[in-house]
């Protein structure tokens, strides 16, 4: 076991959800088996649901059989053992003082008072309520300890909601107890965006308007809303993966170098660059962004028959600073596309065509960087090649790094198990603070409002296509959409 760490409990809201099911819990054993948990850590699962610590170790268990049926079983007893589970509602405030007094007998019997990690792995709604009842059990403040709470996204709803719920959770916290977790930034390749652009001198002179014509990010889901019309008719892709997913990679990718490599100096940059991205005014709303929705959508069970709601949402926008004034990011999010991507595509901009006047412009492309955050996670340059044969002919081909052979010996974790290990460490680099999700908002919230007036310019698409035709119109000069 680690003994650097400092010594904590996990407490967990949502025990009996799909996140802790499909995730926590398989990442939790997986740090535990590797020796990354604190000496003593311990798991305590706060839920509505009639159950006790046997019980609940049976679910865990039967979890781990489904999502992670690869895993090595070898130890799990061992990691079992220290799995509690308290009953109580959520917001009933005495249910509140029986956790607390669970957590201070699990103290006493490890014979000191433990560092306390409060994950929120509950429905955005209820984040108010739970984190007021655990201030008003004293839950949230120690002394000589730290309490640290992990908010999921969407952390509001928009630009008013996020502000109310920044406020409610400052009441009882302050902003370095705050952990808002995003699960992309915890994927190596999102990570390595920071190492590949300043550890690596040859590309960042070219990092800038003067070599690069535009970015598309894309983040593709192949599947629709797979049981979660409910939750997702009210929120949207924009709301559920552009607010965050999106503009978090674009904020990596625009931002300035960090003074330091430390939490707050590197999410100063994200803000800054956040905030840098040119406002789209209502009456430029039509011709900066492209809303789509698949076939069958409104048929899925939970969705309304007549909702508008996006589940393609494709923006242009413009981040005017220096670095970038005037290069176009474009940015699309959806389900139900061909295949399942995640990447960034940088392209540079072409050659002069003096030299090759007299070939096929087709056979002179621009450069093209493409960073694959997943699957197939990697990094890939495609350049200009003379193909062999008597004859100048070009043709395009990768310089191609990917973690799976440049690491065959250290797979890729999944994002969970960095982030839970981050959080325990006290590192938040990989975690949104509470101005940049506020810059975030504000950017988006006035192309929501404009959305809300105009329902019928929602446009509909096939699945298994790369969305509405109308979305090539949001390129300039001649420019397509990547097909990864």
């Amino acid at each position: 076991m680690s003994t650097h760490l400092d010594p904590c409990v996990l407490v967990l809201f949502g025990a009996t959800g799909d996140l802790t099911r499909r995730k926590l819990t398989p990442a939790l054993y997986a740090l535990h088996c590797d020796g990354h948990l604190p000496a003593g850590f311990q798991v305590v699962a706060y839920g509505r649901r009639d159950k006790d610590d046997t019980s609940f170790r049976t679910d865990l268990l039967a979890h781990m059989q489904q999502f992670a049926p690869k895993a090595e079983m070898s130890k799990w007893d061992e990691f079992a053992s220290q799995c509690f589970y308290v009953r109580g509602e959520f917001d009933v405030q005495n249910d509140y003082d029986v956790l607390a007094a669970r957590l201070a007998d699990l103290d006493e019997k490890a014979g000191r008072q433990r560092n306390r990690l409060m994950y929120l792995a509950i429905p955005p709604e209820q984040y108010e309520s739970v984190v007021g009842n655990l201030g008003a059990a004293g839950l949230t403040k120690s002394e000589g300890t730290w309490t640290r709470v992990i908010i999921e996204k969407p952390f509001g709803y928009d630009l008013q909601t996020s502000r109310h719920l920044n406020d409610s959770l400052m009441t009882w916290l302050s902003e370095d107890q705050i952990y808002r977790i995003d699960h992309y930034l915890g994927k190596e390749t999102v990570q390595n965006i920071l190492v590949f652009r300043f550890a690596n001198e040859i590309f960042e002179p070219l990092w800038n308007h003067k070599y690069i014509e535009n970015v598309q990010i894309t983040v593709a889901e192949q599947i629709g809303v797979e049981g979660r019309g409910n939750f997702f008719d009210q929120t949207g892709m924009t709301r559920d993966v552009l607010q965050n997913h999106a503009l978090q990679i674009l904020s990596l990718i625009a931002m300035e170098p960090p003074a330091r490599l430390d939490a707050n100096a590197i999410r100063d940059e994200k803000v800054k660059a956040i905030r840098s991205i040119r406002p789209v005014a209502h009456d430029e709303v039509p011709h900066m962004s492209v809303r789509g929705q698949y076939a069958g959508y409104r048929s899925e069970p939970g969705v309304d028959p007549h909702s508008s709601t996006e589940t393609y949402a494709a923006l242009k926008l413009h981040v005017d600073n220096w670095r970038w004034g005037g290069i176009p990011f474009y940015v699309r999010c959806a389900k139900s596309m061909p295949r399942r991507v995640t990447e960034v595509a940088v392209q540079f901009r072409a050659v002069p065509q003096v030299l090759f006047a007299k070939m096929n412009r087709s056979d002179v492309r621009p450069n093209m960087l493409v960073i694959r955050v997943q699957p197939d996670e990697g990094i890939h340059l495609e350049i200009g090649a003379k193909e062999p044969g008597p004859t100048m002919a070009l043709r395009p081909v990768n310089l191609d790094f990917t973690y799976g052979s440049a690491f065959p010996n250290a797979p890729i974790t999944d994002a969970y198990e960095r982030l839970l290990l981050d959080a325990i460490r006290g590192d938040a680099s990989l975690f949104a603070r509470g101005d940049e999700v506020e810059a975030a908002w504000k950017l988006l919230t006035p192309i929501l409002e404009a959305w809300e007036k105009h329902p019928a310019d929602v446009m509909p698409y096939f699945t298994a296509t790369w969305g509405p035709e109308k979305a090539d119109s949001l390129l300039e000069h001649g420019a397509k959409w990547r097909e990864p």
